[in-house]
């Protein structure tokens, strides 16, 4: 491939061009090679052996680098398959896959119970249907984006989708008394309280859940920024974040932004138990990937924060490889080239050098584009190397830039959770309260309804269906709002009439029909006649009528030789 002018690198001349392909080791190859680590073949002459401190695992390791010479490392094949689907669903039933009704009793229950403690005279008396109406209520607020929760009730800026499901007095008692926890059971944190006691059973119902999802095969891990600028011993500040107060989540994704496992940041970080401490970042993805199977050729990719050689190696060792950006003082004794050395080489410029560590083989790769990167890898290399697309300032021209393999992988996979924050950012539900925990509890429902519209796209595509018709976000989490409110109820509208309708709105306003949940709960669908005539919503019925189902707002024909009422709801 063609080399950028000024690149000097000796393992990428046309000279004395050498291919080795790496084979996959078994376990008694990698012993055997772990035995001769310790000999002197390919040590530099200037370099001392590493001691035996050096080499225990941990962070500070000193090992034996050595460069590589054109080295192709094929990459582990997956061992996994995912099911094809044989049906795709409706968006309401992935949300309760995701949301189940054991968790939205609980949820009943403990807001109850807080309503009770705080004032045994007013009772809540709160159903799980009225929760389903206020989280729909939520989700609806964040599509409509409306700045302040009360606009939706009031005359000019009402919203009747809101409006017409619960009243607003309704809607803020639920949202003051909402409750996870029995606040009689939490102790103080200064003797090892949970700090995140109030909202720790609805998290562990939802990590539960998103544990079952099966995992694909590139994964990532990358920590997430909650928004929140009010009074939280759990708030953090980082000036380099979009949202530069808030709650740290580390999250588990994969590059399409599945959600697949999460943990608060609250603190020290502690170890995992039955695995060697590897410091605080390393530490989190041992916590975090502690769900991925073992064995299995997963392909982990995270940033420089978490990255290290102990953290690649112990990930080996349970059959996961790792991909990542790693800060070079974290490569003990590696002989890797400057910045101000790698910036003389020019774009496209990178070099090699590999090590063994516990039977483990480690790839560090060096390459130059507008600025240096480096990276760490246990499954792949800098060879074959692409070419990338890159806009040369001096010229004001684009250009051909050489791109090593890992680098090409690392940007296609990394960027997981990144795509997750994003997705949750367009419909982000804003309901402000002085209550820390809530911002948490609509965040993660935020998180809930993306993973099930990702659940949705991929059963699509499994099913071998075309994109074409496949729903978008916001007409995914438009849908399960609305049947969160009205499925199960007797009455469709409530609060009094917006505005009346004059009879040329009524003329362009066309029918919908209502989701299949709520035209088949069989509860208050009953027929009424109307002065104006429409046509029939059943099937392919063509017929003309003035009855409508006083729940579903349609047009339906009610005969004696036509009865597509009943049948509509059936």
């Amino acid at each position: 491939m063609p080399i950028p002018e000024g690149s000097e690198d000796s393992a990428s001349s046309d000279e004395d061009e050498v291919v080795v392909r790496v084979e996959p080791r078994n376990e008694q190859q990698e012993d055997s090679d772990n035995e001769r680590d310790g000999s002197d073949e390919g040590q530099d002459e200037n370099e001392e052996p590493g001691s035996e401190e050096d080499l225990q695992p941990g962070i500070g390791r000193r090992l034996l680098w050595k460069s590589a010479i054109r080295a192709h490392y094929p990459v582990p094949a997956w061992k996994i398959r995912l099911a094809t689907a044989e049906r795709v669903h409706s968006p309401t039933y992935y949300f309760r896959q995701m949301f189940s009704p054991e968790c939205f009793k609980h949820i009943v229950e403990q807001t109850n119970l807080y309503s009770v403690q705080s004032n045994v005279n007013a009772p809540l008396n709160c159903s799980e249907k009225e929760m389903e109406q206020f989280i729909g209520c939520a989700f609806h607020m964040g599509i409509y984006g409306v700045p302040a929760q009360r606009m939706c009730w009031q005359t000019h800026t009402r919203i009747d989708k809101i409006a017409e499901v619960m009243p607003m007095r309704r809607w803020e008692q639920i949202k003051a008394n909402l409750h996870f926890n029995d606040n009689t059971m939490e102790g103080p944190h200064n003797l090892g309280q949970d700090r995140l006691f109030k909202v720790r059973p609805f998290l562990d119902f939802t990590v539960e859940t998103m544990k079952s999802i099966p995992l694909t095969e590139h994964l990532c891990v990358d920590e997430q920024i909650i928004p929140f600028k009010g009074k939280s011993y759990l708030k953090n500040y980082n000036p380099k974040k979009p949202h530069k107060w808030g709650y740290k989540v580390y999250v588990l994704c994969d590059s399409k932004g599945m959600a697949y496992n999460f943990e608060f940041h609250v603190g020290k970080i502690q170890p995992v138990s039955g695995m060697p401490d590897l410091g605080a970042s390393s530490n989190i993805v041992l916590r975090v990937a502690s769900i991925v199977p073992p064995y299995q050729n997963f392909k982990l990719y995270h940033d420089n924060w978490f990255t290290s050689i102990g953290l690649e190696v112990e990930m080996a060792k349970r059959g996961i490889h790792c991909l990542g950006t790693v800060r070079t003082n974290r490569l003990k004794g590696c002989p890797l080239k400057t910045d101000k050395e790698m910036k003389k080489m020019g774009r496209g410029y990178f070099e090699e050098k590999v090590a063994m560590c516990e039977g483990v083989q480690v790839i560090a790769n060096r390459w130059q584009d507008n600025r240096s990167v480096t990276l760490l890898s246990t499954f792949t290399g800098a060879h074959p190397v692409s070419q990338v697309e890159r806009w040369d300032k001096k010229n004001k021209e684009t250009i051909n830039v050489t791109c090593p393999t890992s680098v090409a992988f690392y940007n296609k996979h990394m960027g997981g959770v990144d795509l997750m924050d994003s997705l949750i950012a367009l419909y982000r539900t804003k309901i402000r309260s002085r209550k820390w925990y809530l911002r948490i509890f609509f965040h993660v429902m935020d998180m809930i309804c993306v993973n099930s519209w990702l659940l949705y796209r991929r059963d699509r595509e499994t099913s071998g269906q075309p994109q074409r018709g496949e729903l978008s976000l916001r007409e995914f989490k438009s849908i399960v709002a609305d049947v969160l409110c009205s499925e199960g109820t007797e009455r469709a509208k409530r609060g009094r009439p917006s505005q009346v309708e004059t009879p040329r709105k009524m003329a362009k306003r066309r029918e919908s029909c209502p989701q299949e949940e709520v035209r088949k709960d069989g509860l208050a669908h009953w027929p009424y006649y109307t002065e104006k005539q429409g046509r029939c919503k059943y099937g392919n019925c063509s017929g003309q009528t003035r009855v409508k189902c006083s729940k579903c707002d349609v047009h339906l024909c009610f005969t004696p030789k036509k009865n597509c009422l009943v049948q509509f709801h059936n």
